[in-house]
């Protein structure tokens, strides 16, 4: 066994349609090895994706009960994803159509990740622009401070997922929300355009969470440690800025995930 923190992204297998579904998911990873599992916790009308855990329908003492039944599988839960779908973009949290909707369930997910002792919350929020004195930047910038402020209140982390701009934009505009409840959750495949050793320097003082993900420009594969990301480089990278929490495997090869999650696991769990 490897030093790797390595969790599941859960909706590889499943986004937790119902309980049933969410609890297979949960024993399909704890069968494989994995200690740690990231869960999705929103609706998506526009995907056509439900999810038993979303903050409107997740509520009371049912947040609790969630707690121990991911903990029953011997698994511990290293964040949770609330991405949302904007009309024209991922997350769209540059777009003004539908936004409040988007923020409020943002600010329910932060809600719903403290209220279960896990209080890290990832999502794409849309690509930033360069362009810091544009309208679209400003309501970028209004909308992460919106839920920032929900995140300083109940004690929980945004954390931006990298890959829609580069390293520098985005540490940009982190520092010009200015709250310490916005941090990164780190994604090494999607950062192979902008440089994934890089950014992880750039990045460094904000980077709370990480997915393991693979791809080759060419191929497209996607299975851990199969791709165009230079793991040992980039497992050096994030040692050497003192990153030691959760490496949560996102599988896309939508063939068979299962098998690729357990080469992808077996690849980390030998770093």
């Amino acid at each position: 066994m490897g030093s790797v923190k390595i969790s599941c992204a859960l909706w590889s297998l499943s986004s937790g349609k119902s309980d049933d579904d969410l609890e297979k998911a949960l024993e399909t990873v704890a069968a494989i090895g994995i200690k740690g599992v990231q869960l999705w916790c929103v609706d998506e009308p526009k995907w056509k994706l439900t999810c038993v855990l979303d903050p409107d329908r997740c509520t009371g003492s049912a947040r609790a009960e969630w707690v121990k039944r991911v903990a029953a599988h011997g698994l511990t839960i290293s964040g949770f994803c609330a991405q949302l779908a904007g009309i024209n973009s991922l997350g769209g949290f540059g777009e003004a159509e539908g936004l409040e909707g988007r923020l409020e369930k943002t600010k329910k997910s932060l809600q719903l990740a403290a209220d279960m002792g896990s209080p890290i919350v990832t999502t794409h929020i849309g690509p930033i622009p360069e362009d810091r004195d544009g309208d679209t930047y400003r309501l970028f910038l209004d909308s992460a401070r919106a839920v920032a402020k929900t995140g300083e209140e109940c004690g929980a982390v945004f954390a931006l997922e990298t890959g829609q701009e580069s390293a520098e934009v985005l540490k940009r505009f982190i520092e010009d929300v200015g709250s310490d409840a916005l941090k990164v959750n780190y994604d090494p495949a999607n950062m192979l355009k902008w440089g994934t050793v890089e950014g992880v320097s750039v990045l460094k003082d904000y980077i709370v969470h990480a997915h393991a993900k693979d791809k080759h420009p060419q191929t497209g594969k996607p299975t851990v440690g199969q791709g165009a990301v230079k793991w040992d480089e980039y497992l050096a990278a994030m040692k050497s800025i003192g990153y030691d929490g959760w490496h949560a495997i996102e599988d896309e090869s939508g063939t068979d995930t299962v098998e690729s999650l357990k080469q992808g696991f077996a690849f980390l769990d030998a770093r």
